[in-house]
């Protein structure tokens, strides 16, 4: 659930039972979702507040635990220059951009959705995305390149690739820290270890203030408006249970412990049209001895998003998903799902030398679960793989590759025939030892079941 505003008329005697003070807006949350709609608020004059029921030390929400990267629609370096504090003539000229325009982001969302998404939301997305970008920036939130993430080097020079090439100062951690700066020079006040519990309304359905529950006991606190922007029900294992199936109690969570669906039970209770996907998440490829929930210093970089250039085996030695299907901002949230159902939970991503230089920082952290060995046997011996297996995936994968170009900045159609499932692109003999593999299983990100806006 993102930023849901209710919208009413001012409350009259809103029998506040603690002495209160009145508020504007009661905002629900503590991530990006929250800030941004604080720092909105508080500039139209509103007297604003921030409900947060993590510690002020765990603030932040799953904004905190992200790369703190923006997709956003542009049509060329001019427009990223817009966004970027600087940027001097030479790094201009060593980039390649590209453009990533209002089209192109929507039929994006339309194809990897299925042509689920609602249409009127996902204009208004597209439609304002450059300008929140612009909003942002204007307010002191700072954005640079994503070398790191999104380019690959490319005949001299810096290919960036998916849409997806402009992340926040500090990463998570960096977004949530501005924010959380910006929105206290504007007068926003901040109640934290405070969980709200309900949506008060009055004998005619409307909403007029929140229940919140704190070391002091329950508290009504009155407001014209209550935004909710406290996430899904990700690291609720009851809740993951009960819509999204079995087995997703064991799934890891990437971000905070605090999204327990609060903000979409409150809702419901007084009749809120529940919408969107329920029985669906976002999941990725999460290191297989990752901690249960979000780790503040390693952030996402338990995340392993190099799979493209490699591999995917499960502890058979079989391969399962099509690695090279699309760039993989377009398939690695939905690749976690794949991984949880496999045997044990875990999946081995595999590489050779040849691939090495492409992988991710997030590979050569030292919270990571790998093995290297120069040869396959030793790989899959070091890794608990079925060693027959692998042996002979590894050979059959092999002898299918198709003779082409390699070219990690576009979709190369570089291919294997005859074998099942296919690689359609980014598909290179695993051949040149050492070689490399990384133990993962899956993490949820957060759940696409929500409330109708």
């Amino acid at each position: 659930m993102r930023r849901v505003m209710t919208n009413i008329s001012p409350a009259t005697g809103g029998n506040s039972m603690t002495g209160e003070k009145q508020y504007d807006v009661i905002i629900v949350g503590g991530g990006n979702a929250a800030l941004t709609a604080a720092l909105a608020s508080a500039n139209e004059g509103a007297k604003t507040l921030m409900v947060e029921k993590a510690p002020e030390y765990l603030r932040g929400g799953n904004s905190y635990f992200t790369g703190g990267l923006f997709r956003f629609a542009y049509e060329g370096l001019e427009d990223i220059l817009g966004v970027l504090d600087e940027m001097s003539e030479e790094e201009q000229a060593g980039v390649d951009v590209g453009s990533y325009n209002q089209a192109a982001f929507y039929s994006d969302i339309m194809r990897v959705t299925e042509g689920l998404s609602d249409p009127q939301l996902i204009q208004t997305l597209v439609g304002q995305s450059y300008p929140t970008m612009k909003w942002m920036k204007d307010e002191g939130v700072p954005w640079i390149l994503a070398y790191g993430r999104q380019a690959f080097r490319h005949e001299g020079i810096l290919r960036f690739w998916g849409g997806l090439i402009v992340e926040a100062v500090g990463a998570g951690k960096g977004l949530s820290d501005s924010l959380f700066e910006i929105v206290a020079k504007r007068g926003v006040d901040v109640r934290y270890e405070t969980k709200a519990t309900t949506l008060r309304t009055d004998n005619q359905g409307r909403i007029v203030g929140l229940t919140v529950k704190d070391s002091s006991g329950f508290q009504d606190l009155d407001s014209d408006s209550v935004i909710l922007a406290c996430g899904g029900f990700e690291a609720n294992p009851e809740m993951r249970t009960r819509y999204l199936g079995p087995g997703w109690e064991l799934a890891k969570v990437r971000g905070t412990q605090f999204n327990t669906g609060d903000g979409i039970r409150m809702a419901l209770d007084i009749g809120a049209q529940s919408f969107g996907h329920w029985s669906g998440c976002h999941a990725v490829a999460w290191d297989l001895n990752a901690p249960p929930t979000g780790d503040r210093n390693v952030a996402d970089l338990f995340q392993k998003h190099s799979y493209p250039f490699g591999l995917i085996v499960n502890v058979e030695g079989n391969r399962f998903v099509d690695e090279g299907a699309d760039f993989r901002n377009y398939t690695y949230a939905k690749y976690g799902r794949e991984i949880l159902f496999q045997p044990q939970r875990a999946a081995f991503q595999i590489f050779d030398q040849k691939t090495k230089h492409l992988l991710r920082d997030e590979y050569s952290v030292a919270q990571v679960s790998m093995a290297e060995s120069n040869t396959i046997e030793g790989l899959a011996e070091g890794l608990d793989i079925d060693k027959d297996q692998l042996v002979k995936t590894i050979a059959e994968f092999n002898g299918a590759v198709q003779e082409g170009e390699f070219n990690p900045t576009v979709l190369d159609g570089k291919h294997t025939e005859g074998i099942e499932p296919p690689k359609s692109n980014w598909a290179v003999p695993i051949d040149e030892p050492p070689y490399l593999g990384y133990a993962v299983t899956c993490g949820i990100t957060f759940t696409f079941g929500g409330l109708k806006i």
